[in-house]
């Protein structure tokens, strides 16, 4: 059994690279944001609290996000692992997480704040099915329009400039500092995140092999 942390800034490539590796080794992809979103759509008790942070650009709050990733986690169907997107994002939740979890590897995907703002300002989603697009790297094959149910793509409301800054001065504000924790138990392993998705992926592949020869 393998269990990954994926990290890295908005925009990074997490959610990406985390499908590519949950295929590849047959793990379960916990993204937090996908289930965030989830419970709006789904209108769910807390759908209302999620959506008025989101909307104002904020973070979530801790005791929402631990109660979804315990919940998920609790499912139990990752039998042979799990690969965990968008959290932990401050060391509250880094703590919350090591009081009944191990993991095998902190997988940390580098950018530079101008690439990621060049690449959340091209984000399009799919408003039914969900789907994330990107018009600099997975362009729908109608202009605009989903390619599995053909539903107009929109903006998210976040994704404007002023919010992504925003929330890059919070992510290097209150997450980054995580690393230093996963790298005193020699957990992080970094990877040049303006490469190629396939190039990436492969770096990534092989911090994987590389966390599993040490377990």
């Amino acid at each position: 059994m393998q269990k990954f942390i994926i990290m890295g800034a908005q925009g990074c490539g997490k959610g990406t690279q985390s499908r590519l590796l949950s295929a590849q080794l047959d793990l379960a992809h916990i993204c937090v944001g996908d289930i965030l979103r989830w419970n709006i759509q789904s209108r769910t008790k807390l759908a209302a609290r999620i959506r008025r942070v989101v909307d104002a650009g904020e973070l979530v709050p801790d005791e929402i996000v631990e109660q979804i990733v315990q919940e998920r986690l609790e499912q139990h169907d990752w039998n042979f692992g799990f690969i965990l997107d968008g959290f932990p994002r401050n060391t509250e939740q880094a703590e919350f997480f090591l009081e009944s979890y191990d993991v095998d590897a902190v997988i940390h995907i580098q950018v530079t704040d101008e690439l990621v703002i060049e690449r959340v300002l091209s984000r399009r989603i799919c408003p039914e099915c969900i789907l994330d697009y990107n018009l600099i790297h997975h362009r729908p094959e109608v202009e605009n329009t989903c390619d599995v149910c053909g539903t107009e793509l929109i903006v998210r409301a976040d994704d404007d400039e002023e919010t992504v800054r925003t929330r890059l001065s919070e992510y290097r504000l209150r997450t980054e500092p995580i690393l230093g924790l996963f790298e005193r138990k020699e957990l992080v392993f970094t990877v040049d995140g303006s490469k190629s998705i396939q190039d990436v992926f492969t770096d990534i592949l092989e911090a994987a092999e590389s966390a599993g020869s040490q377990v």
